[in-house]
């Protein structure tokens, strides 16, 4: 990067700095002293702490979560050069501390993602499932643009699940997929040295092409986590095998369409789908909250930082590299990864 450049990338970190302090002071200040430290004291232990997004009058509460992007678990890849997106342990944790807050009484999630990968999508449903089992409270789906794939595997659970019209789920499946670039290094005269202990060690390399055993091995690993997913489905929207694989074959569909293939219950936006469960379960005076996390530092810096260098090539490069390298997958996932 040029000198330039870099006098730019300083300047905006440092009034990022600067603009924390600011808002981190006029917090403390503007609030009462008292209140404040026992706030503290009262979420420290677990890390979170609960906005309010309704008031309610009694001890009932309801938890409104937020899943948003691709489901996947990077690890800790939280830097300045990168804006929020999803964080598996950060969503995990939330599941864990409303399967321990018997005050909580309902869940709505609202989901606006095109799916992920497998085991991350398992992890939450399985955790959907355990409260739902456990603490006997009713869970109810808001689709955002895009309940896709795996944002569709983690909503079956649901008691109900409400739609937009406009809404794009469906994609019922399982994707794996690399790239071959054999052909192409062939062509500029590249050649790979592998040395592996077994034939099938490089398995869907992009050096060389896929054998059809390999096919057969793959194929059979991709089918056992379709069957799963359709018996998800099954369980809990009460269809069939029939009904379910009559549009799991990786079809998307809108709201309406949905509605009809028994995927989804009603139309209906984040705010109906906290009316309907108040209504539904007598939870009128129950306070509607979100979770959010104390230790924001991190995230406030990414989100600062991914606004100002948003398109940036340098940044966008410091990004791939930071992250860990990552091996074709079974996902489930709608559209490119």
């Amino acid at each position: 990067m040029t000198i330039k450049r870099w006098i730019a990338i300083i300047v905006a970190a440092a009034l990022v700095f600067v603009s924390i302090g600011i808002n981190s002071l006029s917090y403390i200040f503007t609030r009462d002293f008292n209140g404040f430290f026992e706030d503290m004291m009262a979420t420290s232990s677990s890390g979170y702490e609960e906005a309010i997004i309704e008031e309610g009058t009694g001890k009932d509460k309801i938890a409104v979560l937020s899943l948003d992007g691709v489901i996947q678990d990077l690890g800790d890849t939280s830097s300045l050069f990168q804006s929020a997106g999803y964080n598996h342990q950060y969503f995990m944790n939330q599941l864990s501390e409303i399967l321990e807050d018997t005050n909580v009484k309902g869940v709505v999630l609202e989901v606006n993602s095109p799916g992920g990968g497998v085991v991350e999508s398992a992890d939450i449903y399985d955790a959907l499932r355990m409260i739902q089992v456990e603490r006997e409270i009713p869970l109810y789906v808001s689709m955002g643009g895009m309940a896709a794939s795996g944002g569709y595997y983690v909503s079956a659970p649901a008691d109900k699940i409400f739609v937009n019209r406009e809404t794009i789920t469906g994609s019922i499946g399982v994707i794996m997929e690399s790239v071959n670039y054999a052909k192409l290094a062939e062509k500029y005269g590249i050649d790979f040295n592998t040395i592996k202990t077994g034939p099938y060690k490089d398995i869907m390399s992009g050096s060389r092409e896929m054998k059809d055993e390999e096919r057969v091995m793959l194929q059979e690993m991709i089918n056992d986590s379709y069957e799963r997913f359709v018996d998800i489905i099954e369980e809990g929207r009460g269809m069939t095998e029939a009904e379910v694989k009559k549009v799991a074959d990786g079809r998307i569909m809108n709201g309406r369409q949905a509605i009809e293939a028994g995927l989804a219950d009603e139309f209906g936006k984040a705010g109906d789908v906290i009316a309907a469960m108040k209504e539904d379960y007598n939870l009128q005076d129950a306070t509607v909250f979100e979770y959010t996390s104390l230790d924001s530092w991190t995230s406030i810096l990414g989100v600062k930082a991914g606004n100002m260098f948003g398109g940036n090539i340098e940044s966008e490069l410091i990004g791939k590299l930071l992250n860990d390298y990552n091996a074709p997958r079974m996902m489930y996932l709608y559209g490119e990864k």
